[in-house]
């Protein structure tokens, strides 16, 4: 559950370390994010150098892979993961090409085929 100001890590090697939330899509209303939705978010800290061209200030779209929040799955099961984490998009495709970390199944059925492929493990 990630909302306005947080602090977020990021999930793949676009270059970008940290980024600070500062939307949430989906109404005008809306003030809470959780897995497989989309936010606006601002690049906090990046790697030097970087030959993506992801860099601090940088407005980006991510989408929410990992909340510290526990979710509730269909069968009653509840997952949550150690930290908050997003993978930077371009378009609905990842920025980077490697994605690190546990990455949801809830992802795939959001529609991010191609993160959940990336991903090493799928919880």
């Amino acid at each position: 559950m990630l909302q306005l100001r947080s602090i977020v890590d990021v999930a793949d090697n676009s270059g970008a370390k940290k980024v600070g939330i500062f939307k949430v899509l989906g109404g005008s209303r809306k003030r809470y994010a959780r897995i497989g939705d989309i936010v606006v978010a601002s690049v906090k800290s990046a790697v030097p150098r970087n030959v993506k061209g992801v860099k601090k200030k940088d407005v980006v779209k991510a989408v929410v892979v990992r909340q510290r929040q526990p979710f509730r799955r269909k069968d009653g099961s509840y997952v949550r993961f150690d930290d908050n984490a997003v993978v930077l998009l371009e378009g609905t495709e990842p920025k980077g090409g490697r994605i690190f970390g546990p990455i949801p199944r809830e992802i795939k059925e959001k529609g991010f085929n191609t993160i959940a492929s990336l991903a090493n493990e799928l919880v």
